[in-house]
Formats: C-alpha cells, structure tokens, sequence
C-alpha cells in the first residue's frame, strides 16, 4: 500500500512540473506572437525602453495587427529568415505591439502596418533607418527581409559609433 502511494504521488509532482513547464513556454510564445519563439520579447513599450537602457542595446519595435494579411506575411518571412532571428536574438532589446503605443515619436509618418522602427539607447527614434517605400517610411513586405537585415546591421553599427565617440566602449 505504501509503495502504491508514494507512486501516486511520484505521478501527481511529476505532472504538476510538466504543467508548469508548459504554461512557462506559452506565455513566452504569446509574447512571440509567431514573430521567433527563440527571441526574448518584451511585453511593453516602456519595458523595452527600460531593457534598452539597461542592456545598451536598440530596440526594435514591430506595429503589426494580428488579422492583417500583410502584417501576417511580414511574421512568417521574418520567422523564417535566419541571420534576423539570430541578430533579434542577440543584438537587440525586441518588442512587437499589437495595440499602438501613446508615444508619437513612434509613429513619424503615420499610423499603420506593418511597421519597424529602431530606437537607440539614447532613446531617439532612428528616423534614419527606415523601408524602401516614400509612402510608407517605416514598412518592409516579406521580399525585403534582407533589406531589413541590413537596417538592423546599421542600426548595430550606429549604436557601436556612438559608444566609440563617447568613449563607451
């Protein structure tokens, strides 16, 4: 009898830690939102400017609406693009906002999406960092994901100028 409940309880605590486990990663995938699983996102745009500063990493900021076909094909080429994965896993404090956020700053030439925008540790918008198209600055479609690799290189680049003329580094 002993042995039939200490094996009961065996089960219940295992299953309690597998219960737990999976609701540690879906909260980390709703943060995702489909956008890279392995990617560390921040939940608002006030704790990305926290982590940015702390981190003296850029941050950037992703305006996408979950039931906009172009803002879901901006998801799955960006998921699907490795060197982007791997710079937003390492180089960069990463956000993406379904709901607009109160700041204006964040919306230079309007507000709609989809839409990317860098912020650096200084908090200024990098309005110097934008897409290909004059009508909408700050959009990218999926076939200018290795457009936007190269903005995020740049935007890496400009973070590190900065330091070096401050002595930062």
């Amino acid at each position: 009898m002993q042995n039939w409940t200490a094996y009961i309880l065996f089960l219940f605590l295992a299953f309690c830690d597998v219960s737990s486990q999976r609701k540690k990663k879906s909260t980390t995938q709703t943060l995702a939102r489909g956008w890279g699983d392995d990617i560390t996102w921040v939940q608002t745009y006030e704790d990305g400017l926290v982590k940015m500063v702390e981190s003296k990493k850029p941050l950037m900021v992703i305006h996408h609406l979950e039931d906009c076909p172009h803002s879901k094909a901006l998801k799955k080429a960006f998921a699907e693009h490795p060197s982007i994965q791997r710079m937003a896993k390492s180089d960069f404090v990463m956000l993406n906002l379904v709901n607009e956020s109160n700041d204006v700053n964040l919306a230079p030439d309007g507000f709609y999406v989809p839409r990317i925008i860098f912020v650096d540790p200084s908090m200024t918008v990098r309005a110097d960092i934008s897409g290909k198209y004059a009508n909408r600055i700050y959009a990218y479609e999926p076939a200018d994901m290795d457009y936007l690799a190269e903005n995020m290189m740049k935007a890496k680049m400009l973070l590190n100028e900065g330091h070096e003329q401050h002595g930062d580094l």
